[in-house]
């Protein structure tokens, strides 16, 4: 078994079962024809649970405006090479090419992740999808339709889809709808605000799925700070 499928079934607990198995276990097929028993049922969430849904829904993503751009895969590539190295990079993006080729049940697969990551989870693989979405730097309408779409099949609350969209797409009031404020708020209410944001996004908060995610975390960690100077120098706060 490759060093790729030694990371991905060596994390797999509750995602080897229902629309997800199935998914990665076709893709997986399609590359290899060696026998892989999928061992373990826990449903603690691990690496390579996480790893498999964020592959599947940008894979659902990448095609919802009809048209495959190379800047999304070469963003994808990228975005594994910073987590894990060039060797996994390369093998995980040969079973992505196998994911984009099947038709892929949004609602099953969201309904599976809804069920068994946990909410600060969630928010990552919405940040992570506007990441990808954006790698031409372009978010399409029907990509931005679908990125919604997911989030309320995952059950993210309003405000903090809004807060993340806000990280992408900008706009004069993009750091108050960060920090989940209005223009109207109080410097009190601004830096209550600052310190709730800053615990419902710390790294820490995903620190279960391992090192190899927190890069991403630490990015969105940043914007919120940044967001948070942005408001802080529009108002001469010190």
């Amino acid at each position: 078994m490759s060093s790729f499928n030694k990371w991905l079934f060596g994390g797999l607990g509750w995602a080897v079962g229902g629309p997800i198995g199935g998914i990665i276990g076709f893709a997986l097929g399609a590359m290899t024809e060696d026998n892989v028993k999928l061992k373990g049922t826990a449903r603690n969430t691990m690496p390579g649970d996480f790893g498999s849904a964020l592959l599947i829904l940008c894979g659902a993503l990448m095609k919802a405006d009809n048209r495959l751009m190379k800047s999304e895969l070469d963003y994808v590539k990228d975005f594994f090479i910073r987590q894990f190295g060039v060797a996994y990079a390369r093998e995980r993006m040969l079973l992505f090419r196998e994911i984009l080729k099947q038709n892929i049940s949004v609602s099953e697969v969201c309904l599976q992740v809804k069920h068994n990551l946990d909410y600060s989870s969630r928010l990552e693989l919405i940040h992570l999808m506007f990441g990808v979405a954006n790698a031409d730097d372009e978010i399409h309408s029907s990509e931005l339709s679908f990125i919604e779409h997911v989030s309320g099949l995952l059950g993210i609350r309003i405000p903090d889809f809004v807060s993340i969209k806000a990280m992408f797409v900008k706009d004069k009031k993009a750091a108050y709808k960060i920090l989940e404020i209005e223009t109207s708020a109080t410097n009190d209410e601004v830096k209550k605000a600052y310190r709730r944001m800053a615990v419902k996004y710390h790294p820490d908060k995903v620190h279960h799925l391992g090192p190899d995610f927190r890069k991403d975390a630490e990015e969105k960690f940043k914007k919120i700070n940044e967001a948070y100077e942005a408001v802080k120098k529009e108002r001469g706060i010190n």
